[in-house]
């Protein structure tokens, strides 16, 4: 960076910047909790047993180191090679209209909540609203470091249980919808795309209830003809800027299959993206007749779905990531 050509590549400063600062997010909370440790090591020696204030100093430091290389450690469960990039987060109801369809709005309002926390930014990029309330499908963009090493834990069908608010006599109601995650992909990945191989449509973007939420043929949708995946956007402001949206997501979609293919995972993989039914689910929220989040792959669960279902996901997802690593050791 302190190079006299630096800023005369419009596209270089702006990676170099980004890779400064994952650097310095990963050394510097390492370096912090040396310190903490040497500190602690100088003052072991001068404490004395009716020094209190200095014992209680020594007690508050160390806890706080503890903090420390307790997130150092769950860190080093998010090692995986695209853990640090931004997460394109896709949210569909399954069967059972509304209700599936204010589930997924749920999830979409959680995870939304959990970004938030995190410190993330959330973009949405092609959304379908439900005919009476909540989301059919929604995709977005989550953007900041170890949004896909954490989000990826979400992978698969989550499970509703409830009061439905939509049924008149107040019947227990059980609702799905599945997540999908995959990481953005940086441009420099070697991934190429052909133009014969793309079909491209254009069309209005719509809004709730079939309404136009765009007066031109601005949204896009690109089908990727060898492997038929299919991806689109609506939400930017011009055709062009969809059509670039929709190739990053297509681009993502296809390095995830390709990773498959190279590392026989394909199965695996494929465990996670059940059909969004009973039985198939990954986690559980039960809001009557009593309250529990339940997460079926770790056992890990809590009663206070509240909190949960206002983005507090965190103890879920270390879980979920301690039980990987134990698995590849």
């Amino acid at each position: 960076m302190s190079a006299a050509d630096f800023w005369d590549n419009s596209d270089r400063p702006k990676k170099i910047v980004k890779e400064l600062k994952f650097l310095k997010a990963t050394v510097e909370p390492w370096d912090l909790a040396c310190r903490k440790h040497q500190e602690l090591q100088e003052l072991l020696p001068l404490l004395k047993e009716n020094e209190d204030e200095l014992l209680l100093d020594f007690k508050r430091n160390a806890e706080d180191l503890f903090t420390a290389v307790e997130k150092l450690e769950f860190q080093v469960l998010l090692g995986g090679e695209l853990d640090k990039n931004s997460a394109i987060v896709s949210i569909n109801a399954g069967a059972g209209g509304t209700e599936s369809c204010d589930w997924a709005g749920m999830l979409f309002r959680m995870y939304a909540r959990f970004a938030e926390s995190h410190g993330y930014t959330v973009k949405t990029i092609d959304l379908l609203e439900g005919e009476e309330a909540g989301i059919k499908n929604v995709t977005v963009l989550v953007e900041g470091d170890y949004a896909y090493g954490y989000l990826k834990a979400e992978r698969g069908v989550h499970r509703l249980v409830r009061i439905s608010p939509f049924d008149a006599n107040k019947r227990r109601h059980t609702s799905f919808a599945s997540v999908d995650v995959i990481p953005e992909i940086e441009e420099d990945l070697d991934i190429t795309i052909e133009e014969r191989d793309l079909r491209i449509d254009v069309y209005r973007s719509k809004g709730a209830g079939g309404q136009s939420v765009n007066t031109t043929d601005s949204a896009v949708r690109i089908t990727h003809i060898p492997t038929g995946i299919v991806v689109q956007c609506q939400n930017e402001r011009s055709q062009h800027q969809n059509k670039q949206t929709a190739l990053r997501i297509l681009k993502a979609r296809i390095y995830e299959v390709q990773q498959e293919e190279k590392e026989a995972q394909l199965k695996q993989q494929g465990a996670d993206k059940k059909k969004i039914e009973w039985g198939s689910q990954i986690r559980s929220y039960v809001l009557h007749p009593y309250n529990l989040v339940k997460d079926h792959r770790t056992d890990f669960e809590t009663g206070d779905s509240g909190k949960v279902l206002d983005g507090g996901l965190d103890d879920f997802i270390e879980a979920f990531l301690k039980l990987k690593a134990n698995k590849r050791n």
